[in-house]
């Protein structure tokens, strides 16, 4: 009887540690990521959050009705999304529509939460902060639609995650679509620099 219980505490134990791998990965990397940010913000340069990385810290993304902020990497691919959100786009200023994917179980999991009217801000790599507003949520079918940034405004910011939040399966066709607009950019140290639509 002992073994058997010595056989359920382990089996108990590992399953506990493989599910808090993933969310433990992401708040530890965000840490590491900081700091990559503030280094690659002072040389205005790509600065790898770790030697091996094959992805860098582009922007900083808050959230703040929500208390979230967090670094998006270059790229959306499996390695950058397990850290953080992904910068679908190159360019992470107001010249084109910014996309920004993320996981659904990690970081963007308070997405859910937006809603018209919900500020969020985005600061690019010379310190630069846009100030966008959410003008609505979606649900897209990958299957049967897609997101055109081609038709959209450049002052266009697209917060992109699976969908539904409480799935058990990863990777279903649903997406969780954020859309928001740029409301004004503030400089380094705060002031309004342009407001948009004046």
């Amino acid at each position: 009887m002992s073994r058997l219980l010595l056989l359920v505490t382990l089996a108990s134990a590992a399953l506990l540690v493989f599910g808090l791998w993933i969310p433990a990965k992401a708040v530890l990397a965000q840490e590491m990521l900081e700091l990559a940010w503030a280094r690659s913000q002072a040389g205005r340069a790509e600065v790898r959050p770790w030697p091996w990385a094959d992805t860098w810290p582009v922007a900083k993304l808050e959230l703040p009705e929500l208390d979230e902020a967090m670094i998006v990497l270059a790229g959306s691919h499996g390695e950058s999304l397990a850290f953080g959100p992904g910068a679908m786009t190159e360019r992470m200023d107001t010249s084109e529509p910014v996309v920004i994917a993320g996981h659904r179980d990690t970081h963007f999991r308070t997405l859910q939460y937006l809603e018209a009217g919900s500020e969020i801000r985005l600061q690019d790599r010379q310190g630069l902060w846009h100030s966008y507003q959410v003008t609505g949520v979606r649900v897209v079918d990958s299957r049967t639609g897609r997101i055109d940034t081609g038709s959209m405004s450049p002052d266009t910011l697209l917060l992109v995650t699976c969908y539904p939040f409480d799935s058990l399966a990863a990777g279903g066709p649903l997406r969780y679509v954020v859309e928001a607009r740029l409301l004004h950019n503030h400089n380094p140290i705060g002031q309004m620099d342009t407001v948009v639509g004046a």
